[in-house]
Parts: structure tokens; C-alpha cells; sequence
């Protein structure tokens, strides 16, 4: 069994349930999969994502808000114009009031549980 694509499915699914409008970061995402040490992984599992037309892979961002996975995507810009065609500004490479966007996988689902 290739635990990497096991690990890589749940960052999907989780990434998979960002609502259109918010946005996540790597270590959230971890976080949430119990393995808090695990960002960098969960960006590995991201720029896989992108072959995966349902995976929402432009709203996973850095902790603090930067488009950091954006050199991932078909164009650099990609990213930013999918996040602004949602309603999210960005400035800088950096989402403007990124407090107000984001998406707490750890606490959001277990709302809806």
C-alpha cells in the first residue's frame, strides 16, 4: 500500500470541501489530519492536485495568507484570478484581510458534524 497517495487523498478530500469564497492554509489542512508537523506534505499533495479539476487546489494558501503554490498552476496569475473571480482581493501575491476568508478545516467541519 502507497501510504503518499493515502496521505495525498485525504488532503484532497479535505481540500475538496473549502467552500467557494474562503480559503485554507497547508498547516489548517494538517492540522486536521492530526499531523501538525505535516504543511510542507500538504503542499506536496497540492501541486498534485492540479490534474484534478475538482479539487479547489487555488484556495489552499501559506499561513499567512501568500499565494505561495501559484508557480504550480497552468499560468501564474491562475491563482489569483480564480480567488478574485470569488470575491478574494489579492495584493502583492498576498490576500488582502485573509482573517476574514479563512477556512479552519478543524473547526468548520466539526460544525457541521
Amino acid at each position: 500500500m502507497n501510504s503518499n497517495k493515502d496521505f495525498f487523498e485525504q488532503v484532497h478530500q479535505v481540500a475538496r470541501l473549502i467552500p467557494y469564497g474562503r480559503v485554507t492554509t497547508y498547516g489548517a489542512i494538517a492540522n486536521y489530519l492530526s499531523l501538525n508537523s505535516a504543511a510542507r506534505m500538504v503542499g506536496w499533495a497540492m501541486n498534485a492536485a492540479h490534474k484534478f479539476p475538482d479539487i479547489p487546489a487555488h484556495r489552499v494558501v501559506n499561513r499567512i495568507g501568500v499565494l505561495s503554490g501559484k508557480f504550480h498552476f497552468p499560468e501564474p496569475n491562475s491563482m489569483e484570478l480564480l480567488l478574485n473571480a470569488e470575491g478574494i482581493q489579492i495584493q502583492d501575491n498576498q490576500i488582502i484581510d485573509f482573517d476574514k476568508y479563512f477556512w479552519d478545516p478543524t473547526i468548520e467541519l466539526a460544525l457541521d458534524a
